[in-house]
């Protein structure tokens, strides 16, 4: 499944935790926001560490999934490569 992965996190150690579990499971596309492509035990073990990094009461992680289909649709201007170009060969469920 391919998944953005967004957080709006206060403290900055936390948000540092945040982050580099990320890189571990995807790319970084913007500061506080990562494309994965991840089974969904992956995603249910990432959703569940992240999960308990955050404070409930102020900080955010929004989770978007994008079928298979929509993948290619992705738009962006200025630096970067899209998304279908880290899913070749990898087949999203």
């Amino acid at each position: 499944m391919f998944i953005v992965i967004t957080y709006d996190v206060v403290e900055d150690d936390r948000r540092t935790r945040l982050s580099k579990m990320l890189c571990d499971f995807g790319r970084r596309v913007q500061k506080s926001v990562f494309e994965c492509v991840l089974t969904e035990k992956q995603y249910l073990d990432l959703k569940a560490r992240l999960d308990r990094q955050i404070d409930h009461e102020v900080d955010t992680i929004r989770y978007y999934h994008l079928c298979q289909r929509c993948v290619p649709a992705v738009e962006f201007t200025g630096t970067g490569t899209g998304p279908e170009d880290e899913t070749d060969g990898v087949i999203i469920v």
